[in-house]
């Protein structure tokens, strides 16, 4: 009989992509605490990318070199070239730290050395790289019997053959998605390094960055930066367009950060190294065009100097920094700069220690340019309701840009009611959801995008209210959406009158008696027989 041929491998999907790097994580669960395996397993999956996006290259280029009946002696001399690499933007990889090699010669018992070793080779050979790969894998507390099994394991793992994304597109997914899940794994300090997509989603469409520099004083992962990329390239832009600044005072954060931004092929300026920003700010002279930020919530233990220069509207309270973030915020914006930032909801209508004369002064210099009130539960790290605080250095028209007269005026948008849970716990609002939100922004404020889509302006009773400065004084300065939207309309045109309704309604509950009453009756009749 014939030998059995072997059945060829089936494509892989992302589904079954990611399981297989999931189950990964859990090779060292046990072992570990989340933080630590997040910074195992996302260092291998690294490197198993850089790998796999290697060799594919390697192969185009050969694939190349044939067709243009190149000499097989000479095809190794152009397979060498690092330009023929870091010119598509893949990076190079030397001998001794690509996957499979590495995998054969861990099989001799002790993987560790040989992945600290692999990771110091291509941080030599990659300058954006240089002090960002972890280099954990060879201590003491390692278990290098477990480690082995994960290297194995990730090998199931393709990045490549995946229809028309490239290696580069395939990981940055699995990035964003292992994120998403060590934050949920993390809990609370999950937050500390993950804000939730749509969140983002919603920030970057509100703000429209095709161009420009973009910061974030407390970048966390890197998110906001790749959702900003994803939005110039969805409107046919170039990662060139946008020039990126960030900071990060957690190590393993900041290197998060610094992976995701190669991952996605985004250089970005993330400081030398890792620093409080209000203890050592890594860009002082910067002026950002956009500005996107999601600082920790209340925190009560920071850096505070009375005589900053960036107190321009009061000095924060010691015990919390959430008006300390806006003030930074605001004095990195150049002229024209728009800023999306998102915060409790307690910034909105707080009053103690000076917290409500520091808006009101924020306020009265005409910066807020909208209040979103965001539907609960949608940090699954945290139950503090947020919302989201967008400023502008200058609300007039702008010249060529012809955008609508709105100093004096600030737009609130209550958007609590909306959203959908996707679990008991946590809530996402809908890409129809963001698009409304974003699109009454832009139409108020009269961008390209809403002049190009014919929408202009209007209130919307519960939704979205036009106020102007004298109206918020008039509220205190305070700025939650609910108290100038109003409630919502009630369609009450086929309503009936409350006493027929309850009569009608009535009668209708006792005909539902009656036939249950008589469904019962033949059912008892039925289970009879039955006996008998």
């Amino acid at each position: 009989m014939p030998p059995r041929k072997k059945k060829e491998q089936a494509p892989q999907t992302m589904r079954e992509l990611h399981d297989i790097l999931w189950k990964s994580a859990d090779k060292l669960r046990g072992s570990m605490d989340a933080s630590q395996y997040k910074d195992f397993v996302l260092g291998l999956v690294f490197l198993k990318y850089v790998s796999d996006a290697f060799t594919e290259r390697r192969e185009q280029i050969r694939a190349e070199l044939v067709e243009q009946g190149v000499p097989e002696d000479r095809i190794e001399d152009f397979l060498d070239d690092q330009d023929e690499y870091t010119g598509h933007g893949v990076f190079w990889v030397p001998e001794g730290a690509r996957w499979g090699q590495l995998v054969r010669e861990a099989a001799g018992g002790e993987p560790g050395e040989l992945i600290d070793a692999a990771m110091d080779d291509i941080m030599a050979s990659n300058k954006s790289l240089t002090g960002v790969l972890p280099k954990i894998f060879n201590r003491d507390n390692v278990d290098q019997t477990r480690l082995g099994e994960l290297l194995a394991l990730i090998s199931d793992a393709r990045f490549t053959g995946h229809g028309e994304k490239s290696a580069r597109d395939v990981l940055g997914e699995v990035y964003e998605y292992f994120l998403d899940k060590f934050a949920k794994a993390e809990g609370k300090r999950g937050g500390e390094f993950y804000t939730p997509r749509p969140v983002v989603q919603l920030l970057v469409e509100v703000l429209e960055p095709y161009s420009g520099r973009v910061y974030d004083p407390c970048c966390g992962s890197g998110g906001m930066f790749v959702q900003a990329e994803k939005f110039v390239l969805a409107h046919r832009g170039r990662i060139d367009d946008l020039a990126v600044y960030g900071q990060e005072a957690n190590e393993r954060t900041w290197r998060l950060a610094k992976m995701n931004l190669a991952i996605h092929g985004v250089g970005g300026n993330l400081g030398p190294r890792w620093a409080d920003t209000f203890r050592e700010d890594k860009h002082p002279d910067i002026k950002a065009d956009y500005i996107l930020a999601n600082p920790p919530f209340n925190m009560s233990d920071w850096a505070r100097r009375e005589d900053d220069d960036r107190w321009r509207y009061g000095t924060p309270p010691a015990g919390n920094a959430n008006f300390a973030w806006l003030q930074h915020i605001v004095s990195k914006l150049r002229e024209n700069g728009t800023a999306g930032v998102v915060l409790a909801n307690g910034s909105m209508s707080s009053k103690q220690s000076g917290e409500g004369d520091i808006r009101a002064a924020m306020v009265e210099a005409d910066l807020v340019a909208c209040m979103i009130a965001l539907p609960p539960q949608m940090f699954r790290t945290t139950q503090i309701p947020a919302c989201l605080w967008f400023f502008a250095n200058n609300k007039s028209p702008q010249g060529g840009k012809r955008l609508k007269e709105r100093r004096g005026e600030t737009l609130f948008i209550d958007a609590r009611n909306m959203g959908t849970m996707i679990s008991r716990t946590e809530r996402i609002l809908t890409g129809d959801e963001i698009a409304k939100i974003a699109g009454t922004y832009h139409a108020w404020r009269g961008t390209e995008s809403a002049r190009n889509a014919g929408v202009t302006y209007a209130d919307e009773a519960g939704f979205c209210y036009s106020a102007t400065i004298e109206e918020i004084r008039e509220h205190d300065h305070v700025l939650t959406p609910g108290r100038y939207v109003g409630s919502a309309a009630v369609d009450d045109a086929d309503d009936e009158p409350i006493a027929a309704k309850i009569e009608r309604l009535t009668k209708e509950l006792y005909a539902h008696f009656d036939e249950s009453a008589r469904l019962e009756k033949v059912v008892r009749k039925q289970l009879e027989r039955l006996d008998g």
